[in-house]
């Protein structure tokens, strides 16, 4: 194990630890841009226990963190960590929830790991190495036909109301060719897309944190992953674009085609 993975390691099950201890407990939290996007003291805690282990092994490094932000050293090597992604459903008590931490070389990842604490699951790539879920290698669906797989699509708060319509309108159009949807709205979507138990997900509206880790994680299974339009997704780790909204669309080669023809009905 090398260090890179080590540190990836290590922080997610620092912060899985964490995130236990408090779970099941009535959380009190703060809204931050709107409804949909709280934050509890546990994301804080989560944040502040990575970004230590993180700043001790590779203090060169830049880090951007969905809770205190980008902290640059001008190195070419960015950390990327969300340290409790679907903050909601914890808070509520529901065990939809999971930690992200990624690595960037330029724009690029090269390594990430995804740790779902409450299943003990835990989800590694490095590039061009696969991708593992506990150890072993996991791989996307292989399944050919939309109508025999569920899909993920996640859909948050908007303050435009015609970007709703719009998604509103896609995910009628996928109800009616899959063999259904579903969605935890959190970490768990893309690490089930990943090993195969999901045929995709799909989501418009998600920040850096949110989406480098099961986007290197996925195409390492062997999966396809894109923005909504079909292009590959850049991770600019600079301080004037890091904010800026992602979307993403994951499934494997097979049912690709089908799934972006629907976007296209709606997303010419």
């Amino acid at each position: 194990m090398n260090a890179m993975e080590s540190t990836i390691k290590k922080s997610l099950r620092a912060s899985g630890k964490i995130l236990m201890k408090s779970f099941g407990k009535i959380q009190k939290y703060s809204v931050k841009e709107n409804q949909s996007s709280i934050v509890t003291k546990a994301d804080l805690a989560s944040e502040k226990a990575i970004v230590k282990i993180i700043q001790k092994e590779f203090p060169k490094h830049n880090i951007i963190a969905e809770e205190t932000g980008f902290k640059s050293n001008n190195s070419e090597y960015t950390w990327i960590v969300d340290p409790l992604d679907g903050t909601s459903n914890f808070a509520s008590g529901i065990p939809w929830f999971g930690i992200f931490i990624a690595l960037l070389k330029a724009s690029k990842p090269i390594a990430s790991g995804i740790y779902l604490p409450f299943y003990d699951l835990m989800y590694f790539a490095e590039k061009g190495k696969g991708a593992t879920r506990n150890g072993r290698r996991i791989l996307v669906s292989k399944e050919k036909a939309i109508k025999n797989v569920l899909l993920s699509y996640s859909l948050d708060y908007s303050e435009d109301p015609s970007k709703t319509e719009n998604e509103v309108k896609i995910i009628k159009l996928l109800v009616q060719n899959t063999r259904n949807l579903r969605a935890t709205n959190s970490a768990i979507d893309y690490c089930y897309a990943a090993d195969g138990r999901l045929g995709g997900c799909i989501n418009q509206t998600s920040k850096i944190w949110d989406v480098v880790a099961p986007y290197l994680i996925i195409k390492e299974a062997g999966g396809i992953v894109t923005d909504i339009y079909g292009n590959d997704m850049e991770f600019s780790a600079d301080k004037g674009n890091y904010l800026r909204n992602f979307t993403i669309v994951a499934s494997n080669k097979y049912l690709r085609p089908e799934i972006m023809n629907i976007i296209r009905q709606v997303m010419p």
